[in-house]
């Protein structure tokens, strides 16, 4: 008769009835399982080519979309703008009040600059009224590099509740003395 106590009872080692082998047996699933839950989470990341019959097809990504949020516009009429006078030339403020007036704009009493001979206009915007800022060096035909953030440098002694101050220079006044 054969000793059996070193084999587990007359099982061969590795077999099912084996003490030692199911323990083999389940680490086998468990690296089978983990080969294919990584194949499959590798394929989902890094995206997969699919075969057919004709040959391999790429692989194609969605296209990014951008999300564009618009700021309305503000009215004019809800934009306190005031001119100021630096060209020198008197009633400058007063004429340039009226057009803007009548383009629709909230304008507050016209002004004397601080000082005079200014050569350049200038259009100064509060914290967020960069746009109707723009759109008034717009409409007075200036450049976009004359709108500027308004600050305690401003040649205006008091800006009072506007949004927009209008400084105007000596340009100004000669593009106003052209005009019909």
């Amino acid at each position: 008769m054969a000793d059996t106590s070193n084999t587990g009872g007359g099982v061969p080692p590795g077999a099912p009835g084996h003490p030692g082998g199911s323990h083999v047996g389940r680490a086998v699933v468990v690296l089978v399982v983990f080969v294919v839950v990584t194949v499959l989470l590798v394929g989902g990341i890094h995206g997969s080519s699919s075969s057919s019959a004709s040959g391999t097809t790429p692989t194609t990504h969605p296209t990014p979309t951008t999300t564009t949020t618009t700021v309305p516009p503000v009215a004019p009429n809800k934009v306190p703008v005031l001119v100021a006078n630096g060209s020198g030339t008197s009633g400058l403020a007063g004429s340039t009040s009226n057009q803007l007036q009548a383009a629709g704009w909230d304008v507050l009493p016209p002004v004397n600059a601080t000082t005079t001979n200014i050569p350049d206009t200038t259009v100064y915007y509060a914290a967020g009224s960069k746009a109707p800022a723009t759109t008034i060096a717009t409409q007075l035909h200036l450049p976009v590099t004359s709108v500027q953030p308004l600050t305690t440098s401003t040649p205006v002694a008091t800006v009072g509740t506007a949004d927009v101050v209008v400084v105007l220079g000596v340009d100004q006044a000669k593009a106003t003395a052209g005009t019909p």
